[in-house]
């Protein structure tokens, strides 16, 4: 078997530049897309001088919300990277005739360079900062070097996310994560189905399976109590099944698209209707559990006796409102 390439840490340098090229060539030749640019600039200096509030403040950056960043100077500094931010969005987009793709390509570098100049990254111009090392003489600037070389010293000894903090790899599982009541009501090589109890006193009579993306642990839809689908669902009356895919091993290197279809999906309904009696159900796919389900439905009805009442293949946020009107 073919030895599939090792992956590159981050884009290629070739694409970013075609993408550039693409944008800088256009630009040049906008002169209206140059004019407005101008106006921009003219308008955001106006703005400064005249000591007038951008639009929205701080256009809902979280890094601003303190109100100490309403004061001067810090308000001038928070106003003039807002400006800055902005300008270069409107000159990395909208310029006609460059591809979608660079567009987005441009678009994202130039947020991420202009990111970095915010003054709320310099503790010098953060007056959160500055406030904090007043009110301990110093000491936070002494706990952040510290804390800096604990985290070095856990990469030496085991790279990977720390282990302080509470950030404990897999640790926090039913702790912080994933603690919606529920269990495993079946196994097989590749799956394991988890069914989710009851948190009303009656329950819709069509169940719901959830199909995860087998790249991501089924608790990425149970986070926590206040940002979980699966808890937002049980607490309004649904039957809650989720597929929790196995770690492949070596023994899994065989395994193809359609073993993840006839014992992943196919084999999760046919459990689901063995275990609720009820047909039809309704099946919900994230990411690329929403692939595996659009690909496995035509053959659904081949498989199994099991008809999908409702399919609902959309991001986790749009998640719920499908689920509630199928219910």
């Amino acid at each position: 078997m073919q030895r599939s390439p090792k992956p590159r840490a981050g884009g290629s340098p070739a694409t970013l530049s075609l993408a550039w090229l693409d944008w800088a060539l256009h630009l040049a030749c906008s002169p209206g897309k140059h004019h407005a640019l101008a106006n921009r600039i003219l308008t955001n200096w106006q703005s400064l001088l005249t000591r007038e509030p951008t639009s929205n403040g701080h256009g809902g950056d979280p890094r601003f919300d303190d109100a100490e960043w309403d004061d001067w100077p810090f308000q001038v500094l928070r106003d003039m990277f807002a400006q800055f931010e902005s300008f270069w969005q409107e000159a990395t987009t909208g310029v006609r005739g460059v591809s979608p793709h660079h567009e987005q390509v441009v678009s994202f570098a130039a947020h991420q360079c202009t990111d970095m100049l915010s003054p709320a990254n310099c503790w010098w111009l953060n007056p959160v900062v500055l406030r904090a090392a007043t009110e301990t003489g110093g000491r936070n600037f002494l706990d952040g070097a510290r804390n800096w070389l604990e985290d070095q010293g856990d990469l030496l000894v085991k790279p990977g996310p720390s282990s302080r903090h509470g950030h404990t790899p897999g640790g926090g599982v039913g702790r912080d994560v994933a603690i919606t009541p529920g269990k495993v009501v079946y196994r097989n090589r590749l799956i394991e189905l988890i069914q989710y109890q009851p948190q009303t006193p009656t329950v819709w009579r069509e169940p719901v399976l959830i199909v995860p993306s087998w790249i991501l642990k089924y608790y990425i839809l149970d986070l926590s109590p206040h940002n979980s689908l699966v808890r937002y669902l049980v607490e309004h009356g649904h039957t809650v099944f989720m597929i929790s895919w196995r770690n492949p091993r070596n023994e899994a290197r065989d395994v193809g698209l359609n073993d993840y279809l006839e014992w992943g999906l196919f084999e999760a309904l046919a459990q689901v209707h063995r275990i609720t009696g009820a047909t039809p159900m309704h099946a919900a796919g994230y990411c690329l559990g929403g692939t595996l389900l659009t690909i496995g439905r035509r053959r659904t009805c081949a498989r199994s006796p099991v008809r999908v009442s409702s399919l609902e293949n959309h991001d986790a946020i749009r998640l719920a409102d499908g689920l509630r009107r199928a219910g």
